[in-house]
């Protein structure tokens, strides 16, 4: 089988590294240092669309995996159907699902989904009239991409006005935040309950669950994700039964009933509240560390769930039974999440991806000939395998700890919460 794999980040790499594990021919788009050590590079950045259509015909790909979601929202999905191309990846309409705050909200409560009170604004002056319409001070959400930092979860009601005002008049986001979404604040643990979805089934993974806090404790900015475990041994089997039954199959359900083309991976954001599981948001691709966590428990079986997937075939299709737990943890650059610096020098790779049952994913790095540098937010992200999330998690601690770079951020208590 070949296959393009499209993006160059940290999910893209675990995605390059199970294809090839899986016996796959695998090529990929701009590929960082990572990802080039099982892929042939293609000097197409992700977002070209005429250009990867022109790439996977001339190269006769069987399959086109698409990591990030810029490139779904631009309807890459759609244009490669089109041309007889399977394509991992919901089409443009389905991927509003991630592209707008607003769409998802109206969706989850066309379709009866339970997620949290909300109210859209685009007005300044209406947002902050808004605000107070909360018995507590509101999550702030932009309505648009914004690379993980179009939310804000503000303590006070000082944070909250601040919040509007940067995201709706200062434009610090841009467009993305143009509209806002202001939500009623939830508690509980948060979850990532993800899926392989081909249209007319759903194959659901083990849960897992991000730590997005840039600070030990769920302290401080919110970030893309600091690490990532999975499965949740503290989640009971009846939680996860009410979490298919009211969040994935009603969601599906959604898909069929609005008409929208969906084969690839559906992430619902959960938390486990008192009144049971509510949604948070969707994303429309797998996540970034949950798909560090999640493609190296499925062996090498991955690139015949993606082509299923892809291709209207899911049905009859299990994922492993026996396997691995899996813990990540990611070392961010310095400045990070505000502005990264890069061109930092990182020692021990090497050292690091050769210990058992450890596997190094790139994703902010840049080739210095044979040095590697530091070249985005979220440099590496170390995975950990094992019998016990303990374990796993001591294997992924122990691989960073001989990583290292100037300015290097690791949070260390990832995955201590479902130990």
């Amino acid at each position: 089988m070949k296959v393009l794999v499209v993006g160059k980040g940290g999910r893209e790499h675990a995605l390059v590294h199970g294809l090839w594990l899986s016996g796959a021919e695998v090529l990929a788009t701009q590929p960082n240092p990572g990802m080039a050590q099982h892929a042939r590079a293609i000097a197409v950045a992700p977002t070209d669309v005429a250009g990867i259509l022109a790439v996977a015909q001339a190269e006769h790909v069987d399959l086109v995996v698409i990591g990030p979601e810029a490139p779904l929202v631009l309807g890459l999905a759609d244009v490669l159907r089109a041309n007889g191309i399977a394509a991992f990846g919901p089409g443009k309409a389905a991927a509003q699902l991630e592209a707008s705050k607003d769409f998802t909200k109206n969706f989850l409560n066309r379709h009866g989904i339970p997620t949290a009170r909300h109210v859209t604004v685009t007005d300044l002056q209406a947002a902050k009239r808004a605000l107070r319409t909360f018995a507590h001070p509101p999550v702030i959400k932009a309505d648009g991409l914004a690379a993980g930092k179009g939310v804000a979860v503000p303590d006070t009601w000082e944070e909250a006005e601040a919040a509007v005002q940067a995201f709706l008049g200062d434009r610090t986001l841009g467009d993305a935040g143009a509209t806002l979404v202001l939500e009623e604040r939830l508690i509980g643990p948060e979850i990532s309950a993800l899926a392989l979805c081909d249209g007319k089934t759903l194959l659901p993974f083990d849960l897992a669950r991000d730590h997005k806090r840039i600070l030990d404790g769920d302290r401080g900015e919110n970030t893309g994700g600091m690490g990532a475990v999975s499965p949740l041994p503290t989640v009971d089997a009846a939680t996860r039964a009410r979490i298919d039954r009211e969040v994935l199959q009603p969601t599906l359900a959604g898909f069929l009933a609005d008409g929208l083309d969906f084969r690839g991976v559906i992430y619902a954001g959960i938390m486990l509240t008192a009144d049971g599981p509510k949604v948070l948001e969707y994303n429309v691709r797998f996540g970034d560390p949950e798909a560090q966590v999640l493609i190296p428990r499925l062996g090498a079986q991955l690139a015949d769930l993606l082509l299923a997937t892809a291709t209207g075939q899911l049905a009859g299709k299990t994922l492993p039974t026996d396997v691995p737990a899996a813990v990540t943890v990611v070392l961010a650059a310095a400045n990070y999440p505000a502005t990264p610096r890069t061109g930092d020098v990182i020692t021990g790779l090497d050292a690091a991806s050769a210990m058992p049952d450890v596997l190094v994913f790139h994703a902010g790095t840049q080739a210095d000939g044979a040095t590697v540098r530091t070249a985005g937010g979220r440099v590496l992200t170390v995975t950990g395998l094992g019998a016990t999330v303990a374990q796993a998690r001591a294997r992924a601690y122990a691989a960073a700890a001989g990583i290292h770079f100037e300015g290097q951020q690791m949070r260390t208590d990832i995955a201590a919460s479902v130990i």
